[in-house]
């Protein structure tokens, strides 16, 4: 609705300037002043419903003398209440009219009354003029406190993602090593058993062994090959008294520094009766050689799975790093929570150290939901390193996840400290932080604050009474239309 139409079921009434002395934001005004605001301005009583939209040009000031008001922001498809108010002198609108075109002029939430509500109302360009004309010195501060806030929040929230970036590089290259080095090792490894198995293989060109025997000998290494891939998960206990039985085994036939290979072959499944059909093709003479080469054979298989599994472990990595930075995908999708989760507990694993127990309680029945998936990323990195910082190293740090009617819950806990009552709310308040100086910028929660309700959800923080904390979010599973990039709320003043 613009000002016509609002025009159409308002009406005027009398301004008196002694009125406007009653309300706080004009009680300390000279008469003359107070003159100038009843011939410049007016009053109006304006019906239920909607004053102006967010968006609109800003073209008037309002001020509430009686009555009630509603502000909201469209986020999404959706109206979202910022603030309700009955309150006296609550006021609105083009309030930034002053700082002129260095700012889009235009209103930055809606306005609706909920029953017959007076109003003071002064346009845009004469509440400018007057700042500007009765309090310079303090418009000039105004306009500095304004834009050095803005460039400041921009400055440290920048600040912030690059601590985040340092945190994330710093766990990410730990997990990084660990499979790379794993690599290198199992390689190095790898050419040696190749190097022997070259040595073997000039034995058996050499023609001690005759047909029959080499063609047995072929088969039972693909056997042994096949072993290795479906090798059974041994309990430590179980895999001593194998490789005792193994180790038995090659020591009475003979075969030097048998207790040594014995390990090699029972990880890949290997036990003394399959070395049975070994002795039962070759002779005395030539069974170490054979054995031997069956041992570099399963050496060389389970080295190339240790590579494989290294190699995997680095892709999965990056894929959890694309995951979580989104890089190769749209801004705006329909995602899985899961996912999310997943990759930030990825990212963040070398965090974690030993002390700390993840477990994750996840509804796999949820819905995807429409979101940002990077910046829920960051809203997840905010929360579970806050919740790591807490624990000090030793706890445990619970991710869950269930269906709340039209609302995904997402809800993260640890077991540190709490958070105490008297600064539970504002704890989410720009530069609010109970960190030592220099170790946090007071943004994390309130970037994450405004992400979750740019995406029309909600955020809270509890302290339970059995100890610890819990962040809890709620996600539309649906939305209406695309969410909007948008500015803090502009909410009235109230004393």
């Amino acid at each position: 609705m613009n000002s016509t139409e609002n025009a159409d079921r308002s009406s005027r009434m009398v301004c008196d300037p002694a009125e406007l002395r009653t309300l706080f934001l004009f009680e300390k005004l000279n008469d003359e002043q107070l003159d100038w605001l009843c011939r410049d301005g007016r009053i109006e009583t304006i019906e239920p419903g909607l004053v102006f939209r967010e968006g609109e040009p800003a073209t008037c000031f309002y001020v509430l003398i009686e009555g009630a008001l509603v502000m909201s922001r469209r986020i999404g498809g959706d109206d979202v209440e910022v603030n309700r108010s009955s309150q006296r002198g609550a006021y609105t609108g083009a309030f930034r009219a002053y700082l002129g075109d260095r700012v889009p002029q235009v209103y930055d939430n809606s306005l609706r009354v909920t029953q017959p509500s007076r109003f003071y109302v002064l346009d845009a360009d004469k509440f400018a003029s007057m700042m500007r004309d009765w309090f310079p010195m303090a418009v000039h501060m105004l306009e500095g406190l304004f834009f050095g806030i803005k460039n400041v929040q921009q400055q440290v929230g920048q600040r912030e993602r690059l601590l985040a970036l340092g945190s994330l590089s710093a766990g990410l290259t730990h997990e990084l090593n660990n499979p790379a080095a794993a690599a290198v090792r199992a390689t190095s490894s790898l050419r040696d058993r190749v190097a022997g198995m070259r040595h073997k293989l000039r034995l058996v060109a050499s023609g001690k062994f005759d047909h029959a025997a080499l063609e047995t000998l072929i088969r039972l290494q693909e056997d042994a090959v096949e072993r290795v891939a479906k090798a059974p998960e041994l309990s430590p206990m179980e895999a001593s008294d194998r490789e005792d039985a193994v180790g038995a085994w090659l020591e009475d036939h003979g075969i030097s520094g048998g207790w040594d290979l014995a390990p090699t072959f029972v990880q890949a499944g290997l036990e003394a009766a399959w070395l049975e059909q070994v002795a039962g093709v070759v002779d005395d003479g030539t069974l170490e050689g054979a054995v031997r080469w069956l041992n570099y054979t399963v050496e060389t298989e389970l080295l190339m799975n240790e590579i494989e599994d290294s190699t995997k472990r680095v892709s999965h990595l990056v894929t959890a790093a694309k995951q979580y930075s989104q890089l190769d995908r749209a801004p705006y999708q329909v995602v899985d929570v899961h996912e999310l989760l997943k990759s930030t507990l990825m990212m963040l694993s070398g965090k974690f150290g030993d002390g700390i127990t993840v477990v994750k309680d996840f509804d796999r029945s949820l819905p995807p939901i429409p979101a940002y998936p990077a910046e829920l990323n960051q809203v997840w990195t905010n929360l579970i390193d806050n919740a790591v910082s807490a624990m000090d190293g030793h706890g445990t740090l619970t991710v869950r996840t269930a269906r709340e009617d039209d609302r995904v819950l997402v809800e993260i806990r640890d077991t540190g400290p709490g958070v105490p009552a008297e600064i539970r709310e504002r704890i989410f308040e720009p530069f609010f932080t109970t960190k030592p100086v220099g170790e946090g910028t007071g943004l994390g929660l309130s970037i994450s604050y405004e992400i979750v309700t740019k995406h029309g959800g909600e955020i809270r923080a509890e302290s339970p009474a059995d100890g610890g904390a819990v962040f809890t979010l709620r996600l539309p599973v649906a939305r209406a239309g695309k969410p909007v990039e948008t500015t803090p709320a502009a909410a009235p003043r109230v004393p």
